[in-house]
């Protein structure tokens, strides 16, 4: 908790005078930046620019939003029928970023922002309803404080902050390593919980090239100026698939570090990572091929696609491998005459195997046809 107390103390003071030593240079676009008052864009601090990979229609959660940049971008980028929501646990950061609020609103013709106080490694428990249920019945003992912790838990689960599956982006710019280190892998945790099945994280932060030694993490300095807390930049990588996403890739990854401390450079990258790959695995015959450039690619789940072969694949992951990012990567053969769901038996995802042209058109195949029109082109081959 000492490095959180750091954090706080930095940040509320940041919300109210500008800290230039907080902030990595971004290039945010410029036509978003009309409708924001001068105030948040001063105040807001980050690396990055995950509201450029929104889609229209979408609903964001924004992680450590600050003074709001961020969620005004981005509700403009999803557009009205889109819905925009911003965390962050600093009271001097949510002021400035609710009092602008409507501002923003009136600017951009509607309003689908809304900010909620909370710990972004607890996305369950909103820290306003927990603050005014603690008002009535105030801690004076050990009794009153185990009545907390309890009323607490309940809370989580009856008034959630943010709820399971309800996010279809989670975006957050340079917060995740301001989180202790114990309670990281809760945090990425809570972000694959909160989004839907198909959701994605993007996710802007500091990362290093080498693991940061103990004196480091301990200087509140390093910690709350976004760089003792960063994961190495195989473990920030790592740390989204210990949480269960797939589909992890690198969407920027800045050659130039951003600070040099002891030899150990700090640099900004942007990840994004996707949520969907859970479920049981049933045989449909069904086949993908690896089209290249690479000879031979592995998925998240071990599976080996040798560029050009037909490979076996369960249906999920025929699905899956069909959906962004990997479908520009593969041609998919369905079988000719389609296996029911009730029919369809239990695939062994554990090993890679090649799908036998047989098994996709049928052992008794035997049809012979004409040649078929082109679809490129004005020639036929």
């Amino acid at each position: 908790m000492k490095n959180e107390t750091s954090v706080k103390e930095r940040y509320a003071a940041a919300a109210r005078q500008r800290e230039v030593a907080l902030c990595c240079p971004v290039d945010y676009d410029a036509k978003f930046l009309e409708a924001i008052p001068p105030e948040v864009i001063e105040r807001d601090y980050g690396c990055g620019d995950p509201s450029r990979y929104l889609r229209p229609g979408e609903t964001v959660l924004d992680l450590g939003a600050g003074t709001g940049k961020i969620c005004f971008i981005a509700a403009q980028v999803v557009g009205k029928e889109g819905r925009v929501i911003g965390v962050d646990m600093t009271d001097d950061m949510l002021e400035v970023a609710r009092r602008h609020a409507p501002a923003v609103a009136e600017r951009i013709g509607y309003a689908n922002v809304e900010f909620r106080k909370g710990r972004i490694q607890d996305l369950g428990l909103d820290l306003e309803v927990l603050d005014a249920e603690l008002k009535k019945r105030p801690i004076t003992d050990a009794a009153s404080f185990l009545a907390a912790d309890e009323l607490a838990q309940d809370l989580r689960v009856k008034r959630p902050l943010v709820e399971t599956d309800s996010i279809d982006v989670v975006v957050s710019n340079c917060v995740l390593n301001l989180v202790d280190a114990p309670e990281k892998p809760k945090l990425f945790h809570e972000i694959f919980r909160v989004l839907k099945k198909g959701g994605r994280a993007v996710i802007s932060d500091i990362v290093s090239d080498e693991p940061v030694p103990e004196s480091m993490r301990n200087d509140p300095e390093l910690w709350s100026g976004c760089i003792s807390g960063a994961l190495t930049e195989e473990g920030f990588l790592q740390a989204f698939a210990d949480a269960g996403f797939h589909g992890i890739e690198l969407l920027k990854f800045e050659t130039e570090p951003w600070q040099t401390v002891e030899g150990i450079e700090f640099r900004s990258v942007t990840v994004q990572a996707w949520k969907g790959k859970q479920g049981p695995c049933y045989e449909h015959n069904q086949a993908v091929v690896y089209t290249g450039p690479f000879r031979e690619v592995r998925d998240d789940d071990g599976h080996r696609y040798p560029r050009g072969e037909r490979v076996a694949v369960c249906d999920k992951t025929f699905r899956l491998l069909k959906t962004a990012p990997y479908a520009n990567f593969f041609a998919f053969l369905e079988p000719l005459e389609p296996v029911s769901p009730d029919e369809a038996a239990p695939f062994d995802c554990r090993r890679t195997a090649k799908r036998h042209p047989r098994e996709t058109k049928g052992m008794d195949y035997r049809a012979t046809t004409e040649a078929s029109n082109c679809r490129e082109g004005g020639d036929c081959c």
